[in-house]
């Protein structure tokens, strides 16, 4: 009994979904999206309400059925509200800039460390200490958040590199010296 996949997606009435088959357009005020799902999962739409059927309960259809309907309500968020994930920059001297399409950090190399911004994400920079990675796919703005992340994961004892907004960073204690 999933309770995730159980539950129905209502649709709101400035996106637009198609299901054609195993194959799922949505359409909404900030873009498009499409994803194939698994074969053993069934989508039904009547009246702007979406919902998902499962054949048995296999171990492989019940872990589905919760995922793809979470994958196909994350799909409709993200066309009517984009998803946003916010990195900090701590450390003397780190900073990152916006040039064109590029995001551009230093973080205590020898070199500047650019990255290309991906297709269907953007980049913010309000100030030199943050940076926004927005777009209307959560697992690509995820993932370029985590990859932006790994340039300078954050160190356990001062506290430099990137972060994200809401990580807690548990500080260590240097070595204690001799008394």
């Amino acid at each position: 009994m999933s309770r995730i996949g159980n539950a129905p997606i209502t649709v709101p009435d400035d996106v637009e979904v198609k299901i054609d088959g195993n194959k799922v357009t949505v359409k909404g005020p900030k873009g498009t999206l499409e994803r194939e799902i698994h074969k053993n999962i069934s989508i039904a739409m009547e009246n702007n309400v979406i919902t998902f059927k499962r054949p048995d309960d296999e171990p492989l259809n019940r872990s589905l059925h919760g995922l793809t309907r979470t994958l196909i309500n994350n799909m409709i968020h993200g066309v009517k509200e984009e998803y946003t994930r916010e990195l900090q920059i701590n450390g003397v001297g780190y900073r990152a800039a916006k040039q064109g399409n590029k995001l551009v950090m230093n973080l205590g190399y020898s070199h500047p460390v650019e990255m290309e911004q991906p297709e269907g994400i953007t980049f913010d920079v309000p100030n030199p200490n943050t940076i926004i990675v927005r777009g209307i796919d959560k697992e690509k703005v995820g993932q370029t958040a985590a990859v932006i992340r790994t340039k300078r994961p954050p160190e356990v004892y001062r506290g430099k590199g990137i972060k994200y907004a809401e990580e807690v960073i548990r500080r260590k204690e240097g070595k204690a010296g001799k008394k």
